[in-house]
């Protein structure tokens, strides 16, 4: 799938503690995954929520967040900041509000297909 640098901001949950939330930023968003950056590591098969706003100059719209319920598949090294890559897989997904996210992944989508 084509991946979209973006460097958005973003909210991680963990599914088996709602209440222990990280925030932090994407480095890439395809239409099947999400990469972001934690300060620890979370092991590869972890159920996760992963919320983020994608800005208007994204969605030729108003902002839009979404809501990814998502499994993470890939641990990479920490940097020298000590920030670790976390790459996950999107399963399901859900608008937090509609204006224009539906055309937002049909892009998305369109442009992984070519």
């Amino acid at each position: 799938m084509r991946r979209f640098d973006m460097r958005l901001p973003a909210v991680v949950r963990l599914n088996q503690d709602q209440d222990q939330e990280f925030r932090t930023e994407t480095q890439n968003v395809s239409a099947r995954g999400v990469f972001f950056y934690l300060d620890r590591p979370l092991p590869a098969g972890t159920a996760c929520e992963v919320t983020l706003t994608f800005p208007p100059h994204i969605t030729l719209t108003d902002a839009v967040r979404v809501r990814f319920t998502a499994r993470v598949i890939r641990v990479e090294s920490p940097l020298p900041s000590l920030r670790i890559g976390t790459a996950a897989m999107i399963e399901e997904y859900e608008f937090l509000r509609s204006n224009g996210a539906a055309d937002l992944f049909s892009e998305l989508q369109r442009e992984a297909e070519n």
